[in-house]
């Protein structure tokens, strides 16, 4: 096997295109991985671990990427990234105000997709299709705009109570590509929580939630070959070699014939990549 590129590892940047189009980010290299599908692959993990933010070296990596440090002052970091409806720039006591002011105090997105099933989800306006791409999504149908990440997540709580906003990643990846109709279930959403949406649009501003119609739900496809029936993930903090036949490449997944892996977990981790 050669070495194709080493370096610090981050999540796979994507282009949608048919099939969606991958690289690989390896410190400053970045490598295109579909044309890898159907060859022999290997990672290796060097055993060194830096935090994707500051750059120091870590014994362990928190939240996708960052030391300890960094994991507690940043405000990406804080626990109301993963719970939205908790924002709470406008109390004054977010841990970064212009990191807050420039990626959460700005539109964000309402949407569905089609992943492991129907699911309820929120994104900043500008990660539209990535978000999508890099949870494994099928189909996406974008449905309510909103001004600020606490409106979307108030939002989303609202459609959770009638249905989920979670991916099983193992039948994503096994996902046989069957196609759903969003839109059928966007009108379900809105009808039932009409009130709701009303009583939001009363405390925020006619203009500050607004329903997106006319939208055409967007189909996704991916350098999927084939899915192994057992899919083993591996983890670089037990396996530090991992190696097969790349079979595919879907969300931040790489598929082999011998398992799979999440790279988005693995941010900031010494990779080497080897091609046979």
């Amino acid at each position: 096997m050669h070495s194709v590129a080493s370096g610090t590892l981050r999540k796979m940047l994507s282009r949608l295109e048919d099939p969606v189009a991958y690289r690989f980010r390896l410190g400053d290299e970045e490598v295109p991985v579909n044309p890898l599908l159907g060859q022999t692959v290997a990672l290796s993990f060097n055993g060194e671990i830096h935090c994707v933010y500051c750059g120091r070296e870590t014994k362990k990596s928190f939240n996708q990427g960052y030391c300890y440090p960094c994991f507690q002052k940043l405000a990406r970091c804080d626990s109301c990234i993963i719970h939205p409806e908790k924002c709470h720039f406008d109390q004054g006591t977010c841990r970064e105000p212009d990191w807050g002011e420039k990626f959460c105090m700005q539109d964000h997105i309402i949407y569905l997709a089609n992943s492991s099933s129907i699911k309820v989800g929120i994104t900043r306006a500008t990660q539209v299709p990535t978000r999508w791409i890099d949870q494994g999504a099928i189909q996406a149908l974008p449905i309510i705009r909103v001004r600020s990440r606490l409106q979307s997540g108030m939002l989303e709580v609202m459609f959770k109570q009638h249905i989920t906003d979670k991916t099983n990643w193992r039948s994503m990846l096994q996902s046989d590509g069957e196609l759903l109709d969003l839109e059928a279930e966007r009108q379900r959403l809105l009808d039932v929580c009409k009130e709701e949406i009303e009583e939001m649009r009363d405390r925020f501003g006619f203009f500050g939630i607004s329903i997106l119609n006319g939208v055409d739900t967007l189909t996704i496809r991916y350098p999927v070959r084939e899915v192994p029936d057992k899919i083993p993930s591996f983890n670089f903090d037990k396996d530090a070699l991992v190696e097969g036949t790349l079979l595919g490449i879907k969300g931040q997944y790489l598929i082999f014939d011998t398992g799979v892996i999440n790279l988005r977990r693995f941010g900031g981790y010494g990779i080497e990549l080897r091609v046979q």
